[in-house]
């Protein structure tokens, strides 16, 4: 690994990323509008700090599975990835470099739509508030890291959105937002286990209705950055010398 080779490619992505003002709006205002919509459509802050603290990670998760599924895919299909491989670079310092680029973005991302929850929209946590800030930018980073795997499976940008009902619905259905999990039958539970986003989810609303640090928290926290990193491994396994 050569870190100035990783921070540059991160640069690189966020240079880009600068000069699509409508990409960047996405990115940093729509998570912050969504919640806004959420709030005046239950008008209830009892009712809204139930629910928000859980939708702070998922908007998050959604909208960087879009952006980092499309954004890499492209780089794919114009063959700048092959250009990059054909230089002395590794297959991580790309991966991780992609990483740090997602990863601030997620981080100003979560950081607006948090502050804009709690200050102005009247959103009541127990817990620890930098607790849900990490669990939120893990949420995020776990959608990056799932965008950036599928790229290597699609060959155009729309086919890149049409894997977001096999790689994203499923998870919203079942991690216990609109159900909560145990009450759903057993093949319906079982897969809930083995979706990433079902113990974010549940991280996120212990937070919110607890100011003590379980052992169950703990586990939901290694489990959500496990998937990120095993994501990111599996797209650096997809970079070759020959994109499609």
């Amino acid at each position: 690994m050569n870190l100035s080779i990783t921070l540059a490619t991160a640069k690189r992505i966020l240079t880009q990323l600068r000069h699509d003002p409508r990409t960047i709006a996405m990115l940093l205002i729509v998570p912050s509008l969504l919640m806004t919509l959420l709030r005046f459509v239950f008008n209830n802050e009892l009712l809204f700090s139930r629910i928000a603290p859980a939708l702070l990670g998922v908007f998050p998760f959604v909208i960087m599975f879009l952006i980092a599924s499309v954004t890499t895919l492209r780089e794919r299909t114009t063959a700048t990835l092959e250009r990059l491989m054909t230089m002395p670079i590794a297959k991580l310092d790309l991966i991780l470099g992609y990483a740090i680029a997602f990863g601030t973005i997620a981080v100003l991302q979560v950081g607006i739509a948090t502050a804009v929850s709690l200050l102005w929209l009247g959103l009541d946590v127990i817990g620890s508030v930098w607790t849900l800030l990490l669990i939120a930018v893990l949420d995020a980073l776990l959608g990056m890291a799932l965008g950036l795997l599928v790229s290597a499976f699609a060959t155009s940008e729309f086919q890149a959105i049409q894997f977001m009902p096999l790689f994203v619905l499923p998870q919203f259905l079942l991690c216990g937002l609109l159900q909560p999990r145990g009450e759903m039958g057993w093949l319906l539970n079982w897969l809930s286990d083995v979706m990433p986003l079902s113990y974010a989810v549940e991280a996120l609303t212990q937070v919110t209705r607890s100011a003590e640090f379980t052992g169950t928290l703990a586990r939901d926290l290694v489990v959500v950055a496990a998937c990120v990193l095993v994501a990111l491994g599996l797209g650096a396994a997809t970079l070759r010398r020959r994109t499609p």
